[in-house]
């Protein structure tokens, strides 16, 4: 029989600063966190209580960390990066203020640039073949269907 490691909550709060410091968190990542080294629901509450006080813990600050680096490091589009943060239960507020990060000239410019790169790649002679592949690649980053559409009609005629 192996013997689980167990926290005491100065142990375990040490911890999670540490995990917080590392990497921008959401609440649902540092529950999870807790949950899985068993801890008990009133610990729980009262790490996440002194990691928000400690501000090692902030929902908007991770939102709008995360809004940045999916849309900066992976090219995603508005929709994909609402839906992830809808996933992590960030709040409405807190994902409108995220999106903000975003400067509309840069994310027209990198969709021009990540539609024209797939464009190359698609190596189908079929026209329509030619902009489903497009539109499924874009629609699938999270780009909008309006945008999408437009730089199809743009690019492949």
């Amino acid at each position: 029989m192996f013997s689980q490691k167990t926290y005491t909550l100065s142990e375990a709060t040490k911890k999670l600063e540490s995990y917080c410091v590392y990497q921008e968190r959401c609440h649902k990542e540092v529950v999870h966190k807790l949950r899985n080294m068993h801890m008990i629901p009133e610990a729980i509450d009262t790490i996440i209580v002194h990691l928000i006080q400690e501000n090692y813990l902030n929902e908007e600050r991770f939102a709008q960390a995360y809004a940045r680096g999916k849309f900066n490091i992976k090219k995603w589009g508005r929709n994909r990066i609402v839906n992830e943060l809808k996933f992590r239960e960030i709040s409405k507020y807190n994902i409108k203020t995220a999106l903000k990060e975003i400067e509309e000239d840069n994310y027209l410019t990198t969709l021009d640039l990540l539609a024209k790169k797939r464009v190359l790649e698609i190596k189908d002679t079929n026209l329509q073949k030619r902009k489903k592949k497009l539109a499924d690649y874009l629609l699938y980053r999270g780009w909008e269907s309006h945008l999408v559409y437009e730089k199809i009609k743009e690019l492949i005629h």
